[in-house]
């Protein structure tokens, strides 16, 4: 298959970044605003939202029904305050279409809960990880941002999800991730070489995020705990989505830095 057009040079359609800021299916012309909380927490813990249903009184405003169910976002009251919540998807495209879709609704401040494979033998199980960074080895921010290695957290909202964990004292560390889309192709050659770089975590969501946020204006920071370990010679899977305390008390870290951004930016 001839893969070079003319002069030689390779066309790779995820390097033909398109700046025009309107797209042919434009959210803010297809999706209603509403009455939502500006605040908003995005997290990928199902287990979480159904107890937010069941145990809190979280009432959902959108079902938003994809193909694969329903992804809802919800409104739940937290410290007296309203918050948004959606449920995200697996995955760099489905993530950062419904965060597109959020933001159309009227959510405006961000912070993302998530898992993450861990690529340092001392990251232990549950070890918290604020992304200041992502190598971008997926195909979604190519779509939003000219082509790049890597893209930064948002400064401002990275600050106030550190001082919200400072100030609860939950020890983390802040460094890079790996976003993959293809989490069967992490071949030891690649993960020695992310490590090399200063990986400490790979996961298949954050570089989209960080440049759907990035491209609508909106802030949006993100925090991971350390789940199944790929730092040794085999995959240790360590039983990390059934750490129900950690996933809870992570939603509610957030839950507080969400809040925290929003009041910030008045």
């Amino acid at each position: 298959m001839d893969q070079e057009g003319q002069g030689g040079h390779f066309h790779i359609p995820l390097i033909e970044h398109d700046d025009s800021p309107r797209a042919f299916i434009e959210p803010s012309e297809h999706i209603a605003r509403l009455d939502v909380p500006e605040a908003c927490v995005i997290t990928f813990f199902g287990d979480v939202v159904d107890r937010l249903i069941e145990r809190r009184g979280a009432r959902i405003l959108v079902e938003n029904r994809w193909e694969d169910g329903p992804h809802p976002l919800l409104e739940v009251e937290h410290a007296g305050q309203r918050l948004a919540v959606l449920r995200s998807g697996v995955g760099a495209p489905l993530a950062g279409a419904l965060l597109e879709e959020v933001i159309a609704m009227g959510c405006r401040y961000f912070m993302v809960c998530g898992g993450a494979g861990a690529l340092h033998r001392d990251l232990a199980l549950g070890h918290l990880v604020v992304v200041s960074s992502a190598i971008r080895d997926e195909g979604t921010s190519y779509h939003y941002l000219p082509p790049a290695r890597r893209i930064e957290a948002d400064r401002e909202a990275r600050r106030v999800l550190e001082d919200v964990l400072q100030r609860r004292g939950a020890p983390y560390v802040a460094g890079q991730t790996w976003t993959t889309d293809a989490p069967y192709r992490e071949t030891p050659r690649k993960i020695a070489a992310r490590r090399d770089e200063g990986c400490l975590t790979v996961e298949m969501e954050a570089a989209a995020l960080a440049a759907v946020a990035a491209f609508r204006g909106v802030p949006l920071a993100q925090v991971l705990y350390c789940g199944d370990d790929l730092a040794g010679d085999s995959w240790d899977h360590r039983s990390w989505q059934s750490l129900a305390d950690v996933r809870e008390d992570l939603f509610d870290l957030t839950a507080a830095a969400a809040l925290a951004l929003a009041r910030s930016s008045d």
